[in-house]
């Protein structure tokens, strides 16, 4: 029983982190929610092949309400580029769906190395990343657009996180500033979260592989991660716009390299 509850301390503590640094950095916190689940079920000793599959639906699903709270919290200091919200998010949603769908088809050891991976990459971006980089003055449109916005949605769904990353990669690339680009990406975590958590759940559907979920989102789990996340993403919208982001983002991204690994070899032992 004592290790029950320290675990729903670690993963209400894992929400209040998801929280923050949706608000900070325009993520959706899925980055840090999913390997907490996926090492939570093993903890539980839950040994379904698709726990993945349930950490990412999950993480899905809370992303809504980080994501809409944060997004919320920077519209009101007009922030958020609805205009380019507008043209990519029908593209992001259809990319989701896609995404879910594959997600399901995929081996779960296939996503844990996936995730892993990305982990590391992205690190890369969090450390080195300097908001002055420039690919373009403006937003793609037509069907760049089309393109880079599914893509977004797919590669999203597959790991569970809210876009917020390649979204900010993409805009500040593109020409918007980081403020901007981190209040808007806050919108593209609400277009892949919502059809990514009905996508998961009706995907999963009967596969019970962690008990008291629907699909591949457990309702636990979302409960005590979205419940702490929820209150905690405005105040890291808040110190987006008064704390010089640098050294907390590289923080942030040697902790990314340290689950990445981990999660590389939790693949390669399950291939293995």
């Amino acid at each position: 029983m004592a290790d029950i509850w320290i675990l729903v301390a670690a993963m209400a503590a894992t929400g209040a982190f998801a929280g923050l640094i949706a608000g900070l950095f325009g993520i959706g916190g899925g980055i840090v929610m999913v390997p907490a689940m996926f090492f939570a079920f093993q903890f539980l000793g839950y040994d379904d092949p698709r726990i993945m599959q349930v950490a990412v639906g999950t993480s899905l699903a809370v992303i809504i309400a980080t994501s809409a709270r944060s997004l919320s919290a920077h519209a009101k200091r007009g922030a958020v580029d609805f205009a380019v919200l507008r043209g990519w998010a029908p593209w992001i949603v259809l990319g989701t769906l896609i995404g879910s769908r594959i997600a399901h088809l995929l081996p779960g050891n296939f996503l844990t190395g996936l995730f892993g991976v990305t982990a590391v990459i992205l690190s890369a971006q969090f450390f080195f990343g300097r908001p002055d980089w420039r690919l373009a003055d403006e937003m793609p449109s037509g069907p760049v657009r089309w393109g880079l916005g599914g893509t977004i949605g797919i590669l999203s769904a597959l790991m569970g996180i809210g876009g917020g990353v390649f979204g900010v990669t993409l805009m500040t690339l593109c020409g918007k500033t980081i403020h901007k680009a981190v209040a808007t990406a806050a919108g593209f975590g609400v277009a892949i979260g919502l059809p990514g958590a009905v996508g998961f759940i009706a995907n999963g559907w009967g596969q019970d592989a962690v008990p008291y979920s629907l699909g591949y989102v457990n309702l636990p789990g979302f409960a005590l991660l979205a419940g702490s996340a929820f209150f905690v993403a405005p105040l890291g919208a808040k110190l987006a716009h008064s704390l010089p982001e640098k050294t907390l983002k590289r923080c942030f991204a040697v902790g990314l390299v340290i689950v990445g690994v981990m999660l590389v070899r939790e693949a390669w032992l399950a291939a293995g």
